[in-house]
């Protein structure tokens, strides 16, 4: 999926499980067959996972960013309403592998790409839930920092244009454009408060049609409070839709802002990685789609 991308394969986990944390050495090691980007997750044994980053960097920064991502997670298992992953320990490099990996415990269930629980009035309002526990938790007077999303939409000006370069051809890039224009200008009115920050199909449990966990935890951390309604349009059709912004008490500009975000985010996935990881791809496109239909 990327150009520095690291392969890991169930051998190498279970060298480095051998030399690093015997204790778990006799335990089943399997790849899990996923449509993430960010990391190859193995599970080892039936209670934990191992997070293995697949694009190379700086072992040392690798490390102090998986140790923040550990203290994240950790703050976010004490307030979700929901099961989340519990950060277990922290690997080093070996084995051929080049930088530090993680240690989770793992959680059942089907990821919402899998299971598309899209119609379900009960799971927006799970995941409503979900997102309101996250807001009410102090920032203890964190900011938002980084040059991710969730800070403000018009710095994102030049990843949008080189989104809309690289999109020639895939989509219609006309009424885009015209749409980004808007979004970019919409004002900042509330304070940050904690959010999640990517909750997209592939980072949501499903069971049944209502939320049951949610995975990718460690980007917990203050933001646009319009950030998580993100999961508006990566997650459900009008109707939920609706009930999720109901229950939120969302005003017309914080709605229009996490459309926004939406939109940053799934103009991107749609040619990163429209031929790597097609998943991802259709997300992007599907989530584009809504945005248009509801701005008809």
């Amino acid at each position: 999926m990327h150009d520095d991308q690291v392969d890991v394969t169930p051998e190498i986990v279970a060298v480095l499980i051998q030399e690093q944390f015997p204790r778990w050495s006799g335990k089943a090691i399997r790849l899990v067959p996923s449509a993430g980007t960010v990391n190859a997750i193995f599970r080892i044994g039936d209670d934990l996972s191992a997070r293995f980053p697949l694009r190379l960097a700086d072992a040392a920064e690798a490390l102090e960013a998986l140790e923040k991502e550990a203290e994240a997670s950790a703050e976010l298992v004490k307030v979700s309403p929901v099961p989340v992953p519990e950060p277990v320990a922290l690997g080093g490099p070996g084995a051929g592998y080049p930088m530090p990996w993680s240690v989770q415990t793992w959680l059942p269930g089907t990821v919402a790409s899998d299971a598309d629980p899209s119609g379900s009035d009960a799971f927006a309002e799970d995941l409503a839930a979900f997102i309101a526990a996250l807001r009410d938790v102090d920032t203890g007077g964190r900011l938002f920092s980084g040059d991710n999303r969730g800070g403000v939409l018009a710095h994102h000006d030049d990843w949008m244009a080189k989104c809309f370069e690289e999109s020639e051809g895939l989509l219609d890039l006309p009424p885009l454009r015209q749409v980004w224009s808007r979004f970019r200008e919409l004002p900042r009115t509330g304070a940050d408060v904690m959010s999640h920050g990517d909750l997209i199909p592939g980072n949501v449990l499903v069971a049944g049609d209502r939320l049951s966990g949610v995975l990718d935890t460690g980007g917990f951390g203050p933001a646009d409070p319009a950030l998580d309604l993100v999961s508006a349009w990566h997650l459900l059709q009008p109707g939920p839709r609706e009930v999720l912004r109901r229950t939120l008490a969302c005003d017309d500009l914080e709605w229009e802002r996490g459309k926004a975000w939406a939109f940053e985010q799934a103009l991107g996935v749609v040619w990163y990685y429209v031929e790597s990881n097609p998943t991802m791809s259709r997300m992007g496109r599907r989530t584009l789609d809504r945005i248009l239909e509801s701005m008809e």
